[in-house]
C-alpha cells in the first residue's frame, strides 16, 4: 500500500471487467513516430502504466500537455498491430507518448503523475490486464530523463514508499509505432462503454482530485 505522506495518494484500483484487449479488431498498419521536438520548448516522454486507455485519459488532464497519442513501444517487431501486442508475443507494451511543454510542465512532474496513474509494484500486469504488454515501464529518451526517472524509483524504494518494490521498467526509447485510429482519444469517444464507466472513469477521477492544481483550465 501507498503511504501517502510521500508524494498523494497512489490510485490502486481492481475490477472484475476484462481489459482494453477484448476490443474489436483493429488495423494492421501503424505509423513509426520518432522522437522529435515538434517546436521550441517542446519536449517527448513515453510512458506505459497498463491499458493506454486510462493512461492516456490521464496525462492529457494536465495543463502543458500538448498531445497524447496511445501506442506500442520496447518490442522486436515493426509495425506491430493491436492484436499482435495484445497476444503477448511482440514483446511490445502499451504506451503513451506525451509531447509537452517544457515551460509549463517538467518531466520530473511527469515522473509523479505516471507512478500515481498506475500500480507500479505488479510485474506484467494492471487489475485483470495481465501481460508483458500491460508492464509498467518508462522509456527515456535522453540521460536526463534517465537520470530522473532512476533517481526517482530509487527514493520510492528506499522509502518503503510501497508495502512492495517498485518494479518500473527504465529502458532507452527505440521506436513508437502509433496505434490504430480508433483506440486514440479512445475514454472520450467511447465513455458509455462499460470498461471506460466502471475502468477508465474512476482512474480518472482520482488523478482529477490529485492534480487539481495542475489540469487544464
Amino acid at each position: 500500500m501507498f503511504k501517502p505522506n510521500l508524494i498523494h495518494i497512489i490510485l490502486l484500483l481492481s475490477f472484475s471487467l476484462s481489459g482494453c484487449a477484448q476490443n474489436k479488431n483493429n488495423k494492421e498498419i501503424n505509423m513509426t513516430t520518432e522522437n522529435t521536438i515538434i517546436e521550441s520548448g517542446t519536449d517527448t516522454a513515453t510512458f506505459g502504466g497498463g491499458c493506454f486507455w486510462c493512461t492516456e485519459a490521464q496525462f492529457e488532464l494536465l495543463n502543458g500537455v500538448i498531445k497524447v497519442e496511445s501506442g506500442y513501444s520496447g518490442g522486436t517487431i515493426k509495425n506491430p498491430s493491436y492484436k499482435e501486442v495484445c497476444s503477448g508475443r511482440t514483446g511490445h507494451a502499451e504506451v503513451v507518448q506525451v509531447v509537452y511543454d517544457s515551460s509549463k510542465l517538467d518531466y520530473e512532474e511527469l515522473l509523479e503523475a505516471f507512478w500515481l496513474s498506475h500500480d507500479p509494484t505488479q510485474l506484467n500486469r494492471q487489475g485483470n490486464d495481465i501481460g508483458t504488454q500491460y508492464r509498467s515501464v518508462i522509456f527515456y529518451h535522453s540521460e536526463h530523463q534517465q537520470q530522473l526517472a532512476e533517481s526517482y524509483k530509487r527514493k520510492l524504494n528506499d522509502s518503503k514508499a510501497f508495502d512492495s518494490p517498485v518494479v518500473t521498467e527504465i529502458s532507452p526509447f527505440t521506436t513508437f509505432y502509433k496505434a490504430e485510429e480508433d483506440h486514440q482519444n479512445y475514454f472520450n469517444e467511447n465513455g458509455s462503454q462499460p470498461y471506460c464507466q466502471f475502468v477508465v472513469a474512476p482512474k480518472v477521477e482520482k488523478f482529477k482530485k490529485v492534480f487539481k492544481d495542475k489540469l487544464k483550465k
